[in-house]
């Protein structure tokens, strides 16, 4: 794949700059104030044309090719403005599992950012081995009444509405046991409880536990027992390094720690360096794969590792430069250990690798 802008690429891109330029006075000065104004960003985003480029027009997407993407991630961090927000793994769920009713009713508020969402899998009891959620949907006429406990539930505190996982059939197999809803989180039954970060940020996630909350039987994501399927399509698509935008960002922390340390430079930034660019090549690859209508399943699993390698090699990186000196480095330190396990942790990663990619027993 040539990976050197397009006429139109390019346009586009400078585009995105110039805008960029203008915005830069309003960027958050601080974590806690991104978390704050994500909704913000998210609207300003898509207002401009940057935010839902890939996806379809009729949901208020621009129906771009992928490259689209990888463009606004790289400037986006090449400026220092906000991440885009990461809805793309609830979008693809909806798209392939919802039916064309439930797309048109919640995926024009998804992607233009006027109806925030959070994904309530997670449990105390139920993270990595997700099929083990206790949280129960138990049907009442043409509703179903949610009850349960959901953890690690990122911007439920804002959330509008929930990608709910609740078990329909004790019966069964627990995979199959398990169906997807979608629960609007302004109701009765509900409670947010915030959990603070070891970082100091305390608005991105939080448990959210449901008391006989409702939900009705029309906001099923598919069929009773299909939640297990939707729910391999958005961990796999989380688990993607889709975009060039995480190695950029990278890239940028070991410029600045490269510039900012009078020191020789260490073992650990020379590592990380060499890290990222793995990365940014890896993550080239696979958008090469994507381009030509390549699908991974498993595979997201390596995605998953190698994402967590860096950001952790970045990290380890900045203890030995900066050492605490430095609050918002340090912080990416701190931030870089919840990388392992976030989104499945590393030892599941390996369970998948070596069971589904590599047949080993396990």
């Amino acid at each position: 794949m040539d990976f050197r802008d397009s006429e139109a690429e390019l346009a586009f891109r400078e585009r995105l700059r110039a805008w960029l330029t203008e915005q830069a006075p309003t960027f958050p000065k601080s974590t806690e104030e991104y978390w704050a104004r994500q909704g913000e960003w998210h609207q300003s985003l898509h207002a401009a044309g940057f935010f839902g480029a890939t996806w379809p027009k009729e949901f208020g997407g621009l129906e771009l090719p992928p490259v689209y993407d990888v463009i606004v991630d790289e400037e986006l961090a090449r400026a220092g403005a906000p991440p885009r927000p990461s809805l793309g793994y609830l979008v693809t769920g909806l798209g392939r599992h919802a039916s064309k009713d439930v797309q048109q009713r919640f995926l024009p508020g998804m992607i233009d950012g006027t109806e925030r969402w959070c994904q309530g899998f997670s449990e105390p009891g139920a993270g990595s081995d997700l099929a083990s959620l206790t949280t129960t949907a138990t049907l009442d006429g043409d509703e179903y009444v949610i009850n349960g406990h959901k953890i690690w539930t990122s911007y439920s505190d804002v959330a509008d509405w929930c990608l709910l996982l609740a078990r329909t059939d004790k019966n069964v197999k627990r995979h199959k046991g398990i169906s997807a809803f979608l629960v609007n989180m302004h109701q009765p039954g509900i409670e947010q409880r915030p959990l603070k970060m070891i970082n100091g940020v305390s608005n991105e996630f939080g448990q959210v536990l449901f008391d006989g909350a409702r939900v009705p039987a029309s906001q099923m994501v598919g069929n009773p027992g299909d939640g297990w399927a939707l729910a391999m399509t958005v961990v796999g698509h989380e688990r993607e390094p889709s975009t060039l935008g995480y190695a950029a960002r990278y890239e940028k922390t070991v410029n600045q720690l490269a510039r900012k340390s009078a020191a020789a430079t260490s073992d650990e930034l020379a590592w990380a360096t060499v890290q990222v660019h793995v990365l940014r090549q890896h993550v080239r690859r696979r958008l090469s794969e994507q381009l030509d209508g390549i699908s991974h399943g498993p595979e997201g699993s390596i995605d998953k590792l190698l994402m967590t390698w860096v950001e952790q090699s970045v990290g380890h990186a900045v203890l030995a430069q900066t050492g605490t000196t430095d609050t918002d480095l340090f912080n990416t330190y701190l931030y870089s250990r919840s990388q392992s396990v976030m989104g499945g942790t590393s030892q599941i990663q390996k369970n998948i690798i070596a069971g589904r990619i590599l047949r080993m027993a396990v």
